[in-house]
């Protein structure tokens, strides 16, 4: 039986605030994401999550990192996945930073709850394996756009860590027939989404008052990303979500504090 997101010691709090690869204060951050810089100016800031992708290098390294290439963030090339942990540490993020391990992440920032997002099916054991050396099942939601790796991560790890539902999820709460939707939950606690999200060349809205009404009917939480805008972020907190994802750390901080939802 699937648990609802009130039996995780993760979605404890009324509001969850999250620093999306670790944000940032000013333009130059905005070069330093996934960096244990970034990650360090956050909690610094006073945000108790922070949320990270993960990938698996060649050599069977977890890594915390978003994208596959490493070309648009550091001055190094390559696919991740064709790449050795010793090349991956050489590479630096905004030409100042090294890659993290997940390791280290969970080492630096113990008090600090983490969102993944699995982004190679190659991480999905890795990660289970990390979690379990690190004990920090309840530290973590694990999230992916695959469901199929995010079934594999539920088989492998059971219950024990709160998961997000999958894109075919997330649709099936949003325009499936209301009372089947009620009958028939999917796997997972919560529901990270956009506010829109393109489809057949116009841009559909995702995050609607049924959206959020579904969630609260299954014990489901809605985290929406990546919100940026001070206004945006009040007009999603009156629609009833339960957390934002930021770049902009510091307007939301400012936010959350303004309408007694900060829990840093």
């Amino acid at each position: 039986m699937n648990r609802g997101a009130s039996s995780y010691s993760y979605l404890d709090q009324r509001f969850t605030c999250m620093a999306h690869r670790g944000g940032y204060l000013t333009p130059d951050d905005a070069t330093r994401e996934n960096s244990i810089y970034a990650f360090g100016r956050a909690v610094a800031a006073g945000y108790r999550y922070l949320e990270t992708d993960v990938h698996a290098t060649s050599d069977g390294h977890l890594i915390a990192f978003h994208d596959r290439v490493l070309d648009r963030v550091t001055p190094a090339t390559g696919v991740v996945a064709e790449l050795p942990y010793a090349a991956i540490r050489e590479a630096r993020i905004g030409g100042r930073d090294q890659i993290p391990a997940l390791d280290e992440v969970l080492e630096t920032f113990p008090d600090t709850r983490i969102n993944i997002d699995i982004k190679a099916a190659g991480a999905v054991q890795l990660l289970v394996d990390t979690l379990r050396a690190h004990r920090a099942e309840d530290r973590v939601c694990v999230s992916s756009f695959s469901a199929l790796r995010l079934a594999r991560f539920r088989r492998l790890m059971g219950d024990r860590v709160a998961t997000g539902r999958s894109t075919p999820a997330v649709a099936w709460a949003a325009y499936g027939p209301p009372l089947l939707t009620r009958r028939l939950p999917l796997p997972g606690q919560v529901l990270q989404v956009p506010v829109t999200h393109p489809i057949a060349g116009r841009e559909v809205r995702v995050l609607t008052p049924r959206l959020v009404a579904a969630a609260r009917a299954q014990d489901v939480r809605v985290h929406v990303w990546t919100i940026n805008d001070p206004q945006q972020m009040h007009e999603l907190i009156d629609l009833g979500v339960d957390g934002l994802i930021t770049d902009r750390i510091a307007e939301l901080r400012s936010v959350a504090i303004e309408r007694g939802l900060w829990n840093g």
